[in-house]
């Protein structure tokens, strides 16, 4: 079974968090984002994805995050939640989709009681709805094979103007 991550928004209001977590999925890759409600449809006219991230990873509007996923694909909460566990603490499905709250609301009983797993993030006090989908994709990535990173990953990921290598004053002045 092969790595396969997804992102759930709960009625998210923000058209700026939503291309922030447009970016995160680009940056994490995530294979698509799923959202319910109808507050963001209304606001997508504040274009904030600056990656075109929407044109590789689908931005799918739902009735039920949690409809028609594939087989073996695990549902986590990610929500401060009593009993739940901390995002230190987690051991990361293969798949999963990561189903985070509306801004200015909280996940509900019947969705986390459905949950595989339900994960907060041990803060003090509750982070920005793109900032949490940041640190929990940042996360998986930090506990999984793929966290060693490479040279070829940092000319491949930094913005076009940005060449700067460590070394390069030694390397130019002979030291």
């Amino acid at each position: 079974m092969s790595s396969s991550v997804c992102i759930g928004l709960v009625n998210p209001k923000s058209p700026t968090n939503v291309g922030a977590v447009m970016r995160a999925a680009g940056c994490y890759g995530a294979e698509a984002i799923r959202y319910t409600g109808i507050r963001f449809a209304r606001a997508t006219r504040f274009h904030t994805d600056t990656k075109a991230t929407g044109l590789r990873i689908p931005l799918l509007a739902t009735d039920d995050l949690t409809a028609e996923l594939p087989p073996g694909m695990k549902i986590v909460c990610v929500e401060l939640a009593e009993g739940a566990t901390a995002l230190p603490a987690f051991v990361h499905p293969e798949r999963a989709i990561y189903i985070f709250g509306p801004e200015d609301g909280s996940l509900e009983q019947t969705l986390i009681d459905r949950a595989d797993a339900v994960v907060y993030i041990p803060t003090r006090g509750c982070m920005n709805l793109a900032a949490t989908v940041n640190v929990v994709l940042y996360d998986r990535l930090a506990k999984s094979a793929g966290a060693a990173g490479s040279e070829e990953l940092i000319r491949q990921s930094r913005d076009t103007n940005n060449r700067i290598r460590l070394g390069a004053a030694a390397q130019t002045d002979g030291r």
